[in-house]
Formats: C-alpha cells, sequence, structure tokens
C-alpha cells in the first residue's frame, strides 16, 4: 500500500496509524450552480454540426495532472495526510506519445503540533501546516489537508506547461479550466477540455439546447461567468450519443483565448477534439468525456506512483 514506510516511521515516532479516509466522510467540493453566461457567437444559443473529427495536422501536446492522498496516522485527533501530486506533458509526433516534461510532489499535511512529532529526516516528503482554525472536526481536516494537496497539483500543471511553452510553440490540449492562469488563458495555441458540468452557463430554453447537443455538435460560442478567473472563450461539444443515457453523457466544455480567430476556429478546433475521442472500449468509467492524449498521461503518471 503507498506510504506503508511513512506509517512505520510514524508508528515509532507515536502516531496512531491509520490505512484510509473514513467510509462516508467525503464531502463534494463542488456545488451544482447555474452562472449565466455572456453568448458571444449568436444571441440565443445554437447547435452547430461542426463537421467529422479531423487530426491536428501538426504536433500536439497533452497536459495533465493526477494526485493520490491517504490518511495515515492521528495525532489525537488531528489527522495526518500524505499525498503525491504530479503533472506531466506527453507529445505526439508520428503517432508516438513521448513525455517531454514532469515533475512531482510529495506532502505530508496538518495541523502544526501533529508535524512537529514528525521526524525531519522524512524526505522527500514536504511538511504543509494547516492553518489553526477552531473547527476540529476529522473530516474537515482531511478536506483542508486534500485542497492542500488539489493546489499542488494545480500548481505542477502550470509548471510544466510553462516550461514545455518554453521549448515548443505546439499545440497544447490541457485537462481542465484555462481560466485558472492567464499564462493559460492567453495562450494562442492552448485548448483547455473540461469534463466538470458542477457550473453550467445558461437557463431555460438555452440551457435545454447546451444540454441537448447531438454528437459532433458544439454550442454557440460563450463567455463564462466569473469573478475570480482570467476571461476565456468556451463552447460546449458533444463528443458521443447522450440518448438513453445522460444529458451530460459525452458533453465537455473547451476553452480557448477570448480572442477574433477563436470564433473563426471554433468548428476546426472541435474537430480537433472529436478526433482525440478515447475509444468505446477504454477501461475507464469517464470514457465518454476522456480523451486519448490525456488519458494516456493518466496512465503514464499512475505508472510512477511509489509502491509504497
Amino acid at each position: 500500500m503507498p506510504f506503508d514506510d511513512l506509517r512505520r516511521t510514524l508508528t515509532r515516532a507515536g502516531f496512531s496509524t491509520a490505512t484510509a479516509r473514513p467510509p462516508g466522510s467525503r464531502g463534494r467540493t463542488e456545488e451544482a450552480t447555474i452562472r449565466p453566461a455572456s453568448l458571444i457567437e449568436h444571441p440565443t444559443v445554437r447547435a452547430l454540426d461542426v463537421g467529422p473529427p479531423q487530426p491536428c495536422p501538426e504536433p500536439i501536446a497533452f497536459l495533465d495532472g493526477i494526485q493520490h492522498h491517504q490518511v495515515v496516522g492521528y495525532h489525537g485527533t488531528f489527522p495526518l495526510v500524505a499525498g503525491i501530486a504530479s503533472a506531466a506533458v506527453r507529445e505526439r509526433q508520428d503517432r508516438r506519445l513521448t513525455t517531454v516534461v514532469e515533475a512531482s510532489r510529495r506532502l505530508v499535511i496538518g495541523r502544526r503540533s501533529a508535524l512537529e512529532r514528525v521526524p525531519d529526516w522524512l524526505a522527500p516528503y514536504q511538511s504543509v501546516v494547516l492553518d489553526e482554525d477552531d473547527e476540529q472536526h476529522p473530516v474537515r481536516e482531511i478536506d483542508r489537508a486534500v485542497a492542500k494537496i488539489d493546489d499542488a497539483r494545480s500548481a505542477l500543471k502550470l509548471q510544466v506547461g510553462r516550461a514545455y511553452r518554453q521549448r515548443s510553440d505546439g499545440w497544447i490540449i490541457v485537462d481542465g479550466s484555462l481560466a485558472a492562469s492567464t499564462d493559460f488563458a492567453e495562450d494562442r495555441r492552448m485548448l483547455g477540455v473540461s469534463r466538470s458540468h458542477a457550473t453550467l452557463p445558461f437557463r431555460g430554453d438555452d440551457l435545454g439546447t447546451y444540454l441537448a447537443l447531438p454528437e459532433g455538435h458544439r454550442s454557440s460560442v460563450f463567455e463564462p461567468a466569473s469573478l475570480r478567473f482570467t476571461p476565456v472563450y468556451a463552447w460546449g461539444l458533444r463528443l458521443w450519443p447522450w440518448q438513453g443515457r445522460d444529458l451530460l453523457f459525452g458533453l465537455v466544455r473547451v476553452e480557448a483565448a477570448r480572442r477574433p480567430e477563436t470564433l473563426e476556429q471554433a468548428d476546426r478546433w472541435s474537430r480537433w477534439v472529436l478526433a482525440e475521442r478515447a475509444p468505446v472500449s477504454a477501461p475507464d468509467g469517464r470514457w465518454d468525456r476522456l480523451l486519448y492524449g490525456i488519458h494516456n498521461v493518466e496512465d503514464y503518471l499512475r505508472s510512477r506512483l511509489p509502491a509504497r
């Protein structure tokens, strides 16, 4: 089991070790909401046929990150959480994917009183102190620790994306939104593909059109509403037919820089994304919204996780 070496060390340091997160303690990190977007391309949402899938004619890179965590011990009632965050860019040339840039971090996260008892020779783990909080519920503590690991993963994605851009001006498809980074949001040769629909961009008839997009169709381009992130242009794209399944089945949100050429190229770029769809037989419960290149990056990163 991952982190077993760490658990043995914690036992010697007087911790009560643990091996899992308590069942039922996983709260929702995103609340479903509707945040109306600004339509850019049309006055109302339309379903637009983008044409047949068409691979990108140039070398193209895929950027993604993963994270893994476990509760490894308790100091009194305070949990100690170990985590690994990693990210990589893998580039495809001549139908072959190779890793160009990668980075990872190992973290041990908890209250200062717990971390002070952890032996300081626990390299390569980096200690992350949780802000002191009057709330002492163990589940809340774990959620706070997991949020730190998520932050580390996001930072590593930015790090490897910037490192790749310094060496190449090739196209990059990023798993997730571009809006959290000004670098990414303004990059003319970067597309974000988000599988999350916790926030929907429309209400009423426009939402009905958006959620009922047929396979191979995109929505009108819109600018997502945001108070915290860099503005981008976005559109919904249906990768696979949803009928008989679920309205969100096969639906992704594609993001690109807020520039006039995005409106001109949205169909073409959508054809590229369609050409990257993971095969139906992909052994992943998210296959309907997964791109093959992104899946390949995740598989690579998982293969690099330590066994203990």
